[in-house]
């Protein structure tokens, strides 16, 4: 603790418990600031948000086949510091994966049974499947693995070849040179650092909800403050455990039982759920995701005054921003050794394979339910929407062995997830962060760690979750702006790199 970054850690750390003080004492006026502020984000930024998710596309593809390209980060002679298989394990694992566990099953449902009004699609039909899941197809691949891409690559290159500090404010080196250091990079990592706890709280208040509403389908235990409080415990202790024990050890053992477990779920659910509709389903609902996609990314709903995209699609961009800014320093630090297209396959095209085949399976099977029952519309209204994840997975053969399964899929995801937004968090707190000496203190990790699983807890008990959410989603607003200026550092070094690679003078 005596390394601490002051200025870069306690506003944040401060705010934090603010947060948590004022929802607990004051929850109405709470929800109420924080739903005003989101309501105007959305509303008056959600176009930035839109072309901007566009944006970080169009920049990955650019990337990708510019000199910069053939680049190995670190320079030449620089060798990996993980194997290939465990790299792509560790990034998937630790960026969206944890929010497919929940969403996959659960969100098809709200877009077949709620359509957007300006597109005219009843309810329940045959469009509105389509609409469904080529909307899943644009919510968990590609804009959402480019968003985190960019800056996790300009970070990797910044850091490791233009040998700038541990700071976010290193991506803006190519454009504003030594100015970033100093007061201003303490300033926007402090901002980023303040999203990314509000994230994790949230995150981790989903995960706890989602994980008690399978503990009382299998064991009968009342979902609530109780049960919220021992799971919560639970997850706290595993990852600051992990997160303890420093990247070659808990995280990478976690990221290769986690992929070994979807991989299981994934072909599981494939083979005794409902294969051909899964097939045809997503076969037609890729291509309308394809020759759509360009409307889809871009639709805001204000011509008609239309309200769906800022409840999903701008929401989701607003959270990835505002995720994708910190997460690029594990990200971009685990790269050493690899070239910048490599980092691109593995950061950017694998993930979104991923992410459309867990969506094609998962959403295909829940949105057949829904079809040829009509049942989990009416479970998600009444019940809340984590007992549509169990009423599906309770039909499937054997599924008293595959719930629980799934329980710890959702566990082991978040917890690997959190493992390394905890090391970037302690890392960007600290001083003396050099790629010789990677980890930061146990202890900082701990605090952040106990402190995030605490305010999650206080959350979900007496605010809810939404409060948090939607603090989060504000958060996106400075990151966006951050993001964007990163777009323009890396495309001015991917035309020269010669220029910004010092590696290359050793």
């Amino acid at each position: 603790m005596k390394k601490l970054r002051n200025a870069v850690f306690w506003p944040p750390f401060l705010l934090l418990i603010a947060a948590a003080i004022f929802s607990f004492t004051n929850r109405d006026l709470f929800i109420e600031l924080a739903t005003s502020g989101n309501d105007w984000l959305l509303a008056n930024v959600g176009w930035l948000f839109s072309l901007s998710g566009l944006l970080m596309l169009v920049t990955v593809v650019f990337v990708y086949f510019s000199p910069l390209g053939k680049v190995r980060i670190g320079g030449k002679k620089a060798k990996p510091m993980l194997k290939l298989t465990n790299w792509m394990a560790i990034t998937l694992t630790t960026t969206i994966a944890a929010g497919v566990t929940f969403w996959g099953i659960v969100e098809p449902i709200y877009h077949l049974t709620a359509p957007p009004e300006s597109l005219g699609l009843e309810a329940n039909s045959g469009d509105a499947a389509i609409f469904s899941m080529a909307t899943m197809y644009l919510h968990w691949t590609v804009t959402p693995y480019a968003i985190y891409c960019i800056p996790a690559l300009m970070f990797a290159f910044a850091y490791y070849n233009m040998r700038r500090p541990f700071s976010l404010s290193s991506t803006l080196a190519p454009l504003f040179g030594d100015k970033v250091s100093g007061g201003w990079g303490k300033l926007i990592d402090a901002l980023c650092l303040y999203t990314l706890a509000l994230g994790m709280a949230a995150a981790m208040g989903t995960s706890i909800i989602n994980l008690a509403g399978g503990v009382n389908y299998l064991a009968g235990f009342e979902s609530g403050p109780t049960l919220w409080a021992i799971i919560a415990l639970v997850i706290t202790v595993t990852f600051v455990i992990s997160a303890s024990t420093g990247l070659m050890k808990g995280i990478r053992i976690l990221s290769d039982i986690n992929i070994k477990a979807y991989i299981g779920i994934i072909a599981f659910l494939f083979v005794a759920g409902p294969t051909a509709y899964i097939l045809n389903l997503g076969t037609e609902s890729f291509g309308h995701f394809l020759s759509n996609f360009f409307k889809m990314s871009l639709f805001t709903g204000a011509g008609a005054g239309d309200l769906w995209p800022q409840w999903w699609t701008v929401f989701y961009w607003a959270n990835w921003f505002a995720w994708a800014a910190i997460a690029a320093l594990f990200l971009g630090r685990i790269s050493y050794g690899y070239t910048v297209r490599a980092f691109i396959l593995v950061n950017f095209a694998l993930p979104s394979v991923f992410g459309a085949l867990w969506m094609t399976i998962f959403g295909g099977t829940a949105i057949h339910k829904q079809m040829t029952e009509g049942k989990l519309g009416d479970i998600m209204i009444n019940q809340g929407p984590e007992s549509v994840l169990y009423a599906v997975l309770g039909d499937f053969p054997l599924a008293a062995l595959i719930i629980p399964i799934y329980l710890f899929i959702v566990f082991i995801s978040f917890v690997t997830a959190a493992d390394s937004n905890i090391s970037a968090m302690g890392s960007i707190s600290s001083t003396g962060i050099t790629p010789e000496t990677p980890e930061p203190g146990i202890w900082i990790k701990v605090t952040w760690g106990v402190t995030i699983g605490v305010i999650a807890w206080i959350m979900i008990s007496f605010a809810k979750i939404d409060g948090i959410k939607m603090l989060s989603n504000l958060g996106g607003v400075p990151a966006l702006i951050l993001c964007l200026l990163i777009v323009f550092a890396l495309i001015k070094v991917a035309k020269s790199p010669e220029k910004y690679d010092v590696t290359d003078k050793d």
